[in-house]
C-alpha cells in the first residue's frame, strides 16, 4: 500500500493518524522502544520503532529519524518520556513511513545523555559538548544503522536517514564523506540518501572548505524560517554541488521553522499547510526512488 501525502493530510485532519489509533489500514501499532548502542562505543540510546501492520515482504527498506533540539517527546509529555509520549510530528511521521510500507526508528539521542525535555529556542551556546550535532549525534545515527542491519526484517543496504531542525544539521553531517568518527563511509556502508528538514546549515565551520554528500541529500526550508537561515543553506547545497555532490534545496514561501508539525498552531499558517503536503509527498517520491528495490 501506498499513501500519498494528500491523503495523510487528510487522515490527519481527521484526527485519525496516531500511533495505535484508528488511521490507515496498514498503519503501525503503538512503536516499539528499543535499546542500542551509538557508534559512539559508549552511549545506550533509545529508539522507537515503527513497522507496518502488514509487511509487504519479508524484509523493507528503513529510515533512521533524528529529532531536533526539543527532544523526541512532547512538550505535553509531563515528565512521561516514552512511545505514548512522542512528539505529534515523530508519531506522524514514523506512521506514515510504515504505512508506505517501510521500518523506521525515531532515535532519542537525548534522553539517554540526560536531557529528555531538549532545550528551548535560542539555547544554541548552552547545549553540553556530548550532544553536539557535527560530532557526536551522526555516532547516533550510525548506531541506528547498525541496529537495523541487524534485524532480520530490513533490507540491509536500502536505509535512509531524516532529520529535523538540530537533527538535519547532524544529517547533513552524518552524510559528508569525512563524516566525523566514521570511516569513508559509502552508500554500501552508510545511507543511502538523506532528507533533512529545515537545519543549520553552519555545521560549526567544520565543512567551510566544502561539503560534499556520499549519497544523494535533499533539503526542505521555509523562507520564513525563525530560527535558522535558508540562505545559508543555499550557499551549502551550491558550493556542494559545483563540487559534484548530489545535493539539492527546495525552497517554501512564506514557510516556518517546524512546519510539518501537524499541530494547529504551525499548520493554521496557509504557507505551513502547504508546505508540509509538498515536503512530505517529494520525501516519499524521493525514498521510493532511492530506498526501494
Amino acid at each position: 500500500m501506498r499513501v500519498r501525502a494528500a491523503a495523510w493530510v487528510a487522515w490527519l485532519a481527521l484526527g485519525v493518524v496516531v500511533p495505535g489509533g484508528s488511521g490507515p489500514a496498514n498503519a503501525a501499532q503503538e512503536p516499539e522502544r528499543v535499546t542500542f548502542r551509538s557508534a559512539d562505543g559508549k552511549t545506550r540510546l533509545v529508539g522507537y520503532v515503527f513497522k507496518p501492520a502488514r509487511m509487504p515482504a519479508a524484509r523493507v527498506p528503513a529510515v533512521v529519524m533524528m529529532h531536533g533540539r526539543a527532544g523526541a517527546y512532547s512538550s505535553q509529555a509531563g515528565g512521561v518520556f516514552a512511545a505514548s509520549t512522542l512528539s505529534q510530528r515523530h508519531a506522524t511521521w514514523g506512521e506514515f513511513w510504515a504505512v508506505n510500507g517501510y521500518i523506521a526508528i525515531l532515535v532519542d539521542g537525548f534522553g539517554p545523555r540526560g536531557y529528555p525535555r531538549g532545550f528551548p529556542r535560542f539555547s544554541y551556546k548552552r547545549r553540553p559538548p556530548e550532544l553536539d550535532e557535527v560530532t557526536i549525534r551522526p555516532l547516533d545515527a550510525y548506531g541506528a544503522l547498525a541496529y537495523l542491519r541487524s534485524r532480520p526484517d530490513v533490507l540491509p543496504g536500502r536505509i535512509g536517514l531524516l532529520g529535523w531542525s538540530n537533527g538535519g544539521s547532524a544529517t547533513l553531517a552524518a552524510m559528508s564523506r569525512d563524516a566525523p568518527g566514521i570511516a569513508a563511509p559509502t552508500p554500501a556502508s552508510g545511507f543511502r540518501a538523506a532528507l533533512a528538514f529545515y537545519p543549520a546549515c553552519g555545521l560549526k565551520g567544520r565543512f567551510d572548505h566544502g561539503y560534499r554528500p556520499y549519497a544523494p541529500v535533499r533539503i526542505f526550508h521555509g523562507t520564513a524560517d525563525e530560527e535558522v537561515s535558508p540562505r545559508r543553506c543555499g550557499a551549502l547545497v551550491e558550493k556542494s554541488r559545483a563540487l559534484g555532490g548530489d545535493m539539492a534545496i527546495r525552497l517554501y514561501e512564506g514557510a516556518t521553522h517546524g512546519f510539518d508539525d501537524p499541530g494547529r498552531r504551525r499548520q493554521r499558517l496557509p504557507a505551513n499547510a502547504a508546505a508540509f503536503e509538498d515536503a512530505m509527498e517529494r520525501a516519499r517520491a524521493f525514498f521510493a526512488r532511492e530506498l526501494e528495490p
